[in-house]
């Protein structure tokens, strides 16, 4: 059992699933730099399914722990009250935010799936474009509208920009975050509106591979990937909610361009 496989995606995952780098792009630039494919399908025909259900099991996990209370009140407010309280209305916006991407990855997966996500080069240009987006969004975007503040109008917004998120390299932190910044939100706002929505929308992945998730829940690979990335996801959420109090992501955006200028120099020189 190759454990460093399971624990690297693991921190790969816990990292760019909340951080604006796109984990869809990194896991698969990961096993591409690497050249782990091989190596995975050797250990069986269902590893590549156990290691990715592990990995959202993982982040779900940490969403939900450092957020356990606020969706606490969502729930209540929302199931209880309606749009009566400012929590209910919240826990409303957050559900109809939620229906776009939905849609647009039951219709479109297959198809990113099977293209895109083997097209290395379309990876990379995706994820160097995001970061100049997000730079230039951030830059000129004022900072007025609060997390108590988001409008019903503004959620629907930020949820279809969050189908976007299907292209690799795009990222759903990335791209909802940055449509929040657009939108006149503070980057604390953007982000915390950002994570409230991974919510369902990871759990919905995860309830796609139940039964992944029940047939493998023993497999210390599943394990120790799930661990990893929740261990690493919490530690991501709590690092950038506390940064951007006093930074801008132009410190993403950076990244973004020099991750994505290392692979298309590594396409060339393999000549893949």
């Amino acid at each position: 059992m190759l454990w460093h496989i399971a624990i690297t995606l693991g921190i790969v995952q816990g990292i760019g699933e909340f951080l604006p780098i796109s984990s869809s792009a990194h896991l698969i630039l990961t096993r591409w730099f690497f050249d782990w494919d091989p190596i995975i399908q050797y250990l069986g025909e269902n590893t590549d399914i156990v290691l990715d259900v592990a990995l959202h099991v993982g982040t779900l996990i940490a969403v939900l722990i450092y957020f356990f209370r606020d969706w606490l009140q969502l729930l209540t407010h929302g199931l209880s009250k309606g749009m009566k309280t400012q929590e209910g209305k919240m826990f409303w916006y957050l559900v109809a935010a939620t229906i776009p991407g939905g849609i647009a990855g039951l219709a479109l997966e297959s198809v990113i799936e099977h293209f895109i996500r083997s097209q290395i080069l379309v990876i990379a240009a995706g994820i160097a474009v995001m970061g100049i987006i997000l730079y230039y969004v951030d830059k000129k975007a004022t900072q007025i509208v609060s997390f108590e503040e988001i409008t019903f109008k503004q959620a629907i917004l930020i949820g279809v920009a969050q189908a976007l998120a299907l292209i690799p390299g795009v990222s759903r932190s990335g791209i909802t975050m940055t449509t929040g910044r657009l939108l006149g939100f503070t980057r604390e706002a953007a982000a915390k509106f950002s994570f409230l929505l991974a919510t369902p929308i990871i759990a919905g992945a995860a309830l796609k591979q139940a039964p992944g998730i029940i047939h493998n829940i023993a497999n210390p690979l599943f394990l120790v990937g799930a661990i990893t990335s929740a261990i690493v996801g919490l530690i991501s959420i709590s690092f950038l909610l506390k940064y951007l109090q006093t930074h801008n992501f132009a410190i993403f955006a950076v990244y973004r361009l020099a991750i994505a200028a290392l692979t298309v120099i590594v396409y060339v020189v393999r000549g893949a």
